[in-house]
């Protein structure tokens, strides 16, 4: 009977045992199947970094291309502000022209007077660019170029001519005189100079002559530019 109950122990531990190996076996297999479960995420993780790496790359390029693109259109604009500034100082440049007249009003005769005077102008209808002045007779020219002036006088018949000189810088260019011994007589001329920025151009009476206006303006001085050079 001893010996029966000594087996029947030692079979119960021998089961016992092989039970404990066996749950044993099942956690380790599941232990496994996470382990592997784990890999497979890590290898995915991997991928999704290594794809978010690439595409980082890819925008890190993109953004390069972008800020090169950038500072090309910032350069395209400065030029293009650049020209547009240009173009607007050259339109401003070539917008010179003026007219005037003897007297700003009433009406009178100038001279004679025993020794050449500069003719002022002083009744202006146009001033573009303010290159005249009203107040000494004087057109400066603002940029070299060619331009183009005119002049009308008149004067009363009667025993002193009238004459009027175109000046350039000092120097006699064109003249314009007339004599009749009554009624109005007039006169007319022009030219066109090549100024160089800062040369000053204006009528002068001539020395014994007389020259008339009255509130009709008809004694006049104008002129324009016709292009810089």
């Amino acid at each position: 009977t001893k010996v029966r109950i000594y087996l029947l122990l030692h079979l119960y531990s021998v089961l016992t045992g092989l039970l404990s190996l066996s749950e044993q076996n099942a956690k380790l297999s599941k232990y496994e199947v996470k382990i592997e479960d784990l890999q497979t995420h890590d290898q995915e993780q991997n991928a999704k970094l290594a794809k978010n790496e690439v595409r980082i790359e890819e925008l890190q390029t993109l953004n390069q291309a972008q800020a090169s693109e950038l500072k090309s259109l910032k350069t395209r604009t400065n030029v293009t502000e650049n020209q547009v500034e240009s173009l607007r100082r050259d339109r401003a440049v070539g917008q010179v022209a003026f007219s005037a007249s003897l007297l700003a009003s009433g009406y009178g005769t100038l001279g004679p007077i025993n020794a050449h005077t500069t003719l002022v102008f002083k009744h202006v209808v146009s001033n573009i660019g303010k290159a005249y002045s009203p107040h000494t007779g004087f057109f400066t020219a603002p940029v070299r170029g060619a331009y183009h002036f005119e002049f009308y006088i008149v004067s009363h018949g009667g025993s002193q001519p009238s004459g009027v000189v175109l000046v350039k810088n000092g120097e006699h260019v064109f003249m314009v005189a007339e004599h009749q011994s009554n009624g109005h007589g007039t006169g007319a001329n022009g030219a066109t100079l090549l100024l160089e920025a800062g040369d000053v151009v204006f009528l002068r009476l001539w020395e014994n002559r007389v020259i008339f206006d009255n509130e009709n303006h008809h004694s006049t001085f104008s002129g324009h530019l016709l292009f810089p050079m």
